[in-house]
């Protein structure tokens, strides 16, 4: 057991700043180095922590720090090779989504990662969340048929005001909630996806695809679609109209509905009403204790299974690019 773990932050931005650094203090972990390019994002996550030593190059953080465990928080468009040479000095890997932008780049990581025997895991924090435990418990036996996942939201900008809305870099609602979408529907359905297709309407006015649908099938040959709605008109304010579920999963058996962080309905009549939870508190604390203890029974995810969540939405992107093509989610991963 390592009591006094060392961390250090990839990424220093608002994110970073108001959950997963206080989350990592809440453990008891000390936070050694931190590093951004943006040099006011480092002086405000400082503040956070004193103690630590701050860069503007990750890769000197990387050598001039004793480090135990790396919290990778920057966006996907920019990451290179960081995380590979974190896991080759030794070093435990916490992976936000989205973990790259090109599937090749994650196998690299992923290489280094099992190579390096260093622990891992990616920022699904949705599967510590007890109603999805629930969800995913209720499933367990069924005969799946269809999963859907719908998110509506308002209307784009027309000229960029950072790069989230440069599709490129953000990869728009379809990349960044996509993958939180097919990474709980692997986890409740505990199948992998073979097939991923998607269509993507996206005038040219816009700074991100008014409509992106995308279709996998199922290890099983269920079905699932993922909907990304951009609208003027009224959404609630977890991106859904009043009364209508994130998820629905229609089984043989019947048909189980979840209606955002709120509630899990069975054909209509209520199976459970969730408490307040901090999954991202969770998720962080279960990480710490695994490095602390070097047991990973607690952890619901590695890297390597994250990029199984995250192939199929590259895959899907690629397949809207090609008109449509259905592309083999497996094949893709391993390109």
């Amino acid at each position: 057991m390592t009591d006094n773990i060392k961390v250090a932050f990839y990424g220093c931005g608002n994110f970073a700043q108001k959950t997963r650094i206080p989350n990592v203090l809440k453990t008891g972990a000390q936070i050694v180095g931190l590093s951004d390019t943006n040099v006011e994002s480092l002086k405000t996550a400082k503040d956070q922590c004193p103690s630590a030593k701050i860069y503007e190059d990750a890769h000197q953080m990387l050598k001039d720090e004793k480090i135990d465990v790396l919290y990778s928080i920057v966006p996907a468009f920019v990451r290179t090779d960081i995380e590979i040479k974190a896991a080759q000095k030794g070093i435990h890997i916490f992976s936000e989504k989205p973990q790259v932008m090109e599937m090749a780049l994650g196998k690299k990581i992923e290489t280094a990662i099992l190579d390096s025997d260093v622990l891992s895991t990616v920022g699904v924090r949705e599967r510590y969340r007890p109603l999805f435990q629930e969800a995913r418990e209720w499933l367990k036996g069924k005969k799946i048929v269809h999963a859907r996942f719908q998110s509506i939201s308002g209307l784009p900008p027309f000229e960029p005001a950072s790069w989230w809305d440069e599709i490129d870099k953000s990869g728009g609602s379809a990349l960044d909630w996509g993958i939180h979408a097919t990474d709980y529907m692997r986890y409740l359905t505990t199948m992998n996806i073979k097939t991923a297709q998607a269509f993507y309407h996206h005038p040219p006015e816009y700074t991100l695809p008014l409509s992106s649908s995308i279709h996998y099938c199922f290890s099983s040959g269920a079905t699932a679609s993922l909907l990304f709605v951009k609208t003027a008109g009224e959404v609630g304010s977890q991106g859904m109209p009043a009364g209508e579920p994130w998820f629905k999963f229609f089984c043989e058996e019947g048909v189980l509905s979840i209606h955002g962080y709120e509630s899990l309905l069975v054909d209509g009549d209520l199976l459970y009403e969730a408490k307040p939870f901090d999954q991202w508190e969770e998720q962080d604390r279960v990480f710490i204790e695994a490095v602390r203890n070097r047991d990973t029974q607690g952890l619901l995810s590695d890297y390597s299974d994250g990029l199984h969540s995250l192939g199929p939405v590259l895959a899907a992107w690629h397949s809207a690019k090609r008109g449509g093509e259905a592309i083999d989610v497996e094949s893709f991963i391993e390109q």
